[in-house]
């Protein structure tokens, strides 16, 4: 299982408040997902901020390894003026991907996430589960080495949910690595291979959910979490 993924971030922040986090590792390896977790405030996005290079105050050392990468933002982001068909269609171009390779690949997404319906209508206009989906597309349809992805849930439904959740699962086969920054901790603990616990800006806890089990006691990805959270601030 090769490192596509190593960061080791020192420091990182903004202009106000510079030490949002503080001494946060991990690695993202082929055919893992990992689970960034925590509550709201703790730190979470920032990390995701460092490794992608939008924190001007980050000391540290983020190493990709020659992977490829796709970010799916918490907030969905598109132009106004494309249609959904004509954003597959400019991520197909950027990524280099054949034009037979990408249509059919783009088709099969739109089938799948229920959009072909409204392919060539503007994201402005959708639901922001929609417009979730379009971000989930983009990335799926580029095929890269790791994914980001950032508070993916808040907007999917159940069905989308689940499908979203096979796909992530089905390029973890393929031999990506995925890491997921989320407070669903019910899914996460059903997907991912390791887990990075968050609290404060600082590396709580890390392991696969049998590791922290055993250094917490608890039972579910809850449990452990909320039982290093609450020793951690006797």
């Amino acid at each position: 299982m090769g490192d596509l993924l190593n960061a080791n971030i020192v420091s990182a922040g903004y202009a106000d408040r510079p030490k949002v986090i503080s001494n946060v590792s991990f690695t993202v390896n082929s055919r893992e997902i990992a689970g960034l977790i925590g509550a709201n405030g703790a730190g979470k996005s920032t990390v995701i901020k460092a490794i992608l290079g939008l924190s001007r105050d980050m000391e540290g050392c983020i190493e990709w390894n020659d992977s490829s990468y796709a970010y799916i933002p918490e907030r969905p982001s598109f132009y106004d003026e494309l249609t959904l068909w004509e954003h597959l269609e400019l991520t197909g171009s950027l990524r280099g991907i054949e034009s037979g390779a990408w249509r059919e690949r783009a088709g099969r997404l739109l089938d799948e996430f229920s959009l072909t319906a409204v392919k060539h209508e503007l994201p402005s206009g959708f639901s922001k589960g929609m417009q979730q989906k379009l971000m989930l597309m983009q990335a799926f349809l580029a095929k890269p080495d790791i994914y980001i992805i950032d508070e993916p849930f808040i907007g999917l439904d159940p069905i989308s949910t689940k499908l979203f959740t096979d796909m992530l699962i089905a390029e973890k086969e393929r031999g990506a690595g995925i890491l997921m920054c989320t407070h669903v901790l019910d899914t996460a603990e059903k997907i991912c291979d390791r887990f990075y616990l968050l609290d404060q800006g600082a590396l709580l806890l890390q392991g696969a959910l049998e590791e922290l089990q055993e250094r917490t006691g608890g039972r579910s990805l809850l449990d452990c979490f909320y039982s290093a959270v609450r020793g951690s601030q006797r």
